[in-house]
């Protein structure tokens, strides 16, 4: 079946398998996110079994997450150009032969060079998960479907530690950390299979040439700003980091003139200026970059808060995190009965409900003594979950509802991109408060669960003020187009619908 570029408008209009794709896609993108949590759980195993030092333990993690970022933008206008499903199912193919790479690696070069492609083939998946769910469901219908995005991203931030301690400790055929990879094997077979039977075609646009000096350009900007954001806590943020993220800045400016002197001469861009001067989605990306910087930055700490510093087991601090994603899933359900309405309302309330829950957080962390009870933290993370599944959906879909579906692919994959530099800023700022009071507390001779009792308490006040920000930031958005309004419409005006073919 060969569907259109258009939104449908109605769901009469719409593709009829659409949601038994959206599971396709959703497993897909789970099989992407909790790639990053899992890991994490596994550092020290790969440490000693590959005796690696810490520097190349650190870049396990950070060559996935630049590869990822480095690669979003491109890919996503790739897949406008040659169609959203075929590029999806080569992604997905892709990171599972580079999982089974991973896997298999017999050194720590070959384990780091296998990250670095998984990071890439995730990069050519996940613009193409939003913009196909954007394009195959009605906009009605789209604050559930968007909704089930922040349950997944719910799911695997707890899933990755959960999953990647059980399959540590049953060391399943003296594999050690090996299954972490591997488990992505079938799971990447299945989705294939699937995708290629359910996904409806979506035919390329081959008159959007590439634009190799834009994706240079574009690449060297994300470059230049995510790695000293990674690395910087490091190497102690020396002078380098900040000229990096100062030319990250005129690599930025770069870019835009770059694109803008493309379109005077009437050829395609990488990310088109018309979206990169529309104050809706460019308000809408710096939210979900503030957004996300709360949440990846909140689990880094807690993780170590509750392992390092009350030494819980993987297993045990997964198993303590679990109320989040029922939050989620709660929302997830409200959600999906309001469908698309209220969305700028919806993320106020999601993000002021966030903040709640991390000053009631807050509270719980600074009455712990020497021992951590883990029924403490199930009311303050539910409602943080529910929070976020609140949020998430109507973020999504502020952010692009601004995009034409033409380019649906390329702006998922933008916004995709500010989602990977508010999580580095995040991890960046969050740790850097953590870690610093950390040292300084132990260096002045403070017990070691005050001390980290201390640096927790800290590292809440960012996530706070991350929250109320992005609430406040809604109050600048034009107000959301009436359902049915012309401006839903205007799509249709502006891409010509193909007819749906048998």
């Amino acid at each position: 079946m060969t569907f259109s570029h258009s939104s449908p408008l109605t769901p009469e209009d719409a593709y009829p398998r659409r949601w038994v794709a959206m599971a396709i896609l959703l497993l897909a993108g789970f099989m992407n996110l909790i790639d990053v949590t899992i890991v994490n759980v596994a550092l020290p195993r790969l440490q000693s079994g590959l005796g690696a030092t810490s520097s190349q333990i650190e870049w396990v993690v950070a060559a996935y997450v630049l590869a990822f970022a480095l690669g979003l933008l491109p890919f996503g206008r790739l897949g406008d150009v040659v169609g959203r499903k075929r590029l999806f199912l080569i992604g997905v193919a892709s990171f599972t032969v580079f999982s089974a790479l991973c896997g298999l690696a017999p050194t720590m070069t070959t384990l780091i060079v296998a990250r670095v492609l998984q990071g890439l083939a995730g990069a050519m998946m996940m613009p193409q998960v939003l913009a196909i769910t954007q394009v195959i469901f009605p906009p009605q219908e789209r604050g559930f479907a968007f909704s089930l995005f922040g349950l997944s991203a719910g799911l695997a931030s707890v899933a990755g530690p959960l999953a990647g301690g059980m399959l540590i400790s049953a060391d399943l055929f003296g594999l050690d950390w090996r299954p972490i990879f591997l488990v992505n094997i079938p799971v990447g077979i299945l989705a294939v299979i699937a995708g290629r039977a359910l996904i409806p075609d979506m035919p390329g646009r081959p008159e959007l040439t590439q634009d190799p000096v834009g994706i240079l350009i574009a690449s060297a900007a994300v470059f230049l700003l995510v790695f000293p954001l990674i690395e910087g806590h490091a190497y102690g943020w020396p002078l380098w980091t900040f000229a990096m993220i100062g030319l990250s800045v005129v690599a930025m400016v770069t870019f835009f003139l770059h694109q803008k002197a493309r379109e005077k001469r009437d050829q395609s861009q990488l990310l088109p200026v018309a979206l990169m001067t529309n104050g809706s989605f460019l308000l809408g990306s710096a939210m979900t970059m503030t957004f996300f910087s709360g949440v990846a930055g909140f689990f880094l700490v807690l993780a170590v808060f509750l392992q390092t510093g009350f030494g819980l087991t993987p297993l045990q601090s997964g198993l303590t995190t679990v109320p989040f994603p029922i939050g989620v899933l709660i929302a997830s359900l409200v959600s999906g009965r309001l469908g698309s309405r209220w969305p700028h309302q919806r993320i106020v309330v999601g993000a002021l409900v966030m903040g709640v829950g991390m000053v009631f957080l807050r509270l719980v962390v600074v009455g712990i003594g020497d021992a951590v009870n883990h029924w403490y933290f199930v009311l303050p993370l539910l409602i943080c979950g529910f929070g976020m599944g609140i949020a998430i959906s109507s973020l999504f879909q502020t952010v692009l509802s601004a995009v034409p579906p033409r380019d649906a692919g390329s702006g998922s994959g933008a916004m995709q991109s500010f989602q990977q530099i508010g999580a580095a800023l995040g991890i960046a700022i969050t740790g850097q408060i953590f870690f610093s009071t950390l040292d300084g507390r132990l260096r002045a001779g403070e017990l070691s669960h005050a001390a980290f009792v201390a640096a927790m308490e800290h590292a809440l006040i960012y996530e706070v003020a991350a929250f109320a920000l992005v609430a406040a930031m809604v109050f600048f958005l034009k107000p959301a187009a009436p359902h049915g309004s012309k401006g839903q419409n205007a799509d249709k005006v502006q891409s010509p619908p193909v007819p749906v073919e048998m």
